[in-house]
């Protein structure tokens, strides 16, 4: 049976939006009109590598069987979808018409997946030990969340690493870690059937006879996608740094044992929270994939580029940690270089 999915955000949302597409389901893409207007008349095309391929494969959606539509948020029919994909950056919610349509959404009791690094404070509220714990501050408007149930709201640990690249238009992907998206349960069993049976469609696809890597994997625990924290806090927020950004290999690599004490840190954290060892993934397996990951993150581009706000998961972990009397000190002062950084970009105070 083909399920109808809406997923807010083109770009990073186009690689699970080809997942689905290949799986035989239809998506809508929730991004700008110029956008919408580009992937409505060309489609979108995911670079992606298969097992033991030298090269990346172009994967165009037009040759998908699923449907592929893309619209402004003021544009969607919420009725239309038996799921949300929530793929944008975490400050791209406090825009107007994007909180107008997640107002919708919410009202709506539509089971949403996010893929964002930034756990939706919904989700959080699932999780005996941070629910009622003062997180507000980590967000950039957190009445965005207050609207959802949080048994509605699920969590996927957005490990595949992708990329716009600049030379190329906006309905491209490259897709440069190809792993798989691993997401924790929703509260009530219909919405998990239907997440069961999007991963199991997405698990039969082959290209040419082959697998296709990056599988939707559903878990019962809701600490699996927190394993995420470990690998942002080493790598992805110590790429900013008080200069110009580096590469997520070089802040992970530049010193080994360093990054360790704060990967085991992170991951001491989701424990007392209640997550098991086996939920996490060991820092052996990440320093390996971090060999390869050569540019700085998202994160750190953007702070480079001036942006103003980005998604704050090291101050979400840092006023986790405090809070449960685990404080490191690895971990504020890499909080207090974003927050120099984005204090520059803003046109504050904050030294360089």
């Amino acid at each position: 049976m083909a399920r109808n999915i809406l997923i807010l955000g083109a770009s990073y949302g186009s690689l699970l939006a080809t997942k689905l597409l290949m799986a035989g389901h239809n998506v809508t893409l929730v991004c700008r009109q110029k956008t919408a207007d580009l992937i409505n008349r060309d489609g979108t095309e995911v670079r992606i590598k298969l097992r033991d391929e030298p090269k990346h494969r172009s994967i165009f959606s037009r040759d998908l069987p699923g449907k592929l539509d893309a619209m402004p948020p003021q544009n969607v029919d919420v009725s239309r979808y038996d799921m949300v994909g929530l793929a944008m950056q975490e400050p791209q919610y406090t825009n107007h018409t994007i909180r107008t349509l997640m107002v919708k959404i919410a009202a709506a009791n539509l089971p949403c997946l996010s893929i964002m690094n930034m756990p939706p404070l919904a989700y959080l509220k699932r999780i005996d030990k941070l629910d009622g714990m003062d997180l507000e501050e980590a967000y950039t408007n957190a009445s965005v969340w207050e609207r959802f149930k949080p048994g509605l709201v699920t969590l996927c640990s957005p490990d595949p690493q992708a990329f716009r690249p600049p030379e190329e238009a906006a309905n491209v992907l490259h897709v440069g870690l190809p792993t798989n998206f691993k997401a924790a349960a929703f509260a009530d069993e219909a919405h998990n059937k239907v997440l069961r049976e999007l991963e199991a469609d997405i698990d039969a696809v082959k290209l040419d006879g082959q697998d296709v890597p990056v599988k939707l994997k559903v878990f019962d625990s809701l600490f699996v996608p927190l394993a995420k924290w470990s690998m942002l806090l080493t790598g992805n927020y110590r790429c900013i740094t008080p200069d110009d950004p580096v590469s997520i290999r070089d802040a992970v690599h530049k010193d080994l044992k360093l990054s360790q004490s704060i990967y085991d840190h992170v991951d001491a954290v989701a424990q007392k929270l209640g997550a098991d060892p086996a939920d996490q993934v060991p820092f052996e397996k990440y320093a390996k994939a971090a060999e390869s990951l050569l540019k700085p993150s998202s994160a750190a581009r953007a702070v480079a580029s001036g942006a103003p706000f980005i998604e704050r998961v090291d101050l979400l972990v840092k006023l986790i940690s405090h809070q449960i009397g685990m404080p490191n000190a690895e971990i504020d002062r890499t909080v207090d270089t974003v927050d120099n950084k984005l204090n520059v970009a803003e046109g504050g105070g904050g030294a360089d």
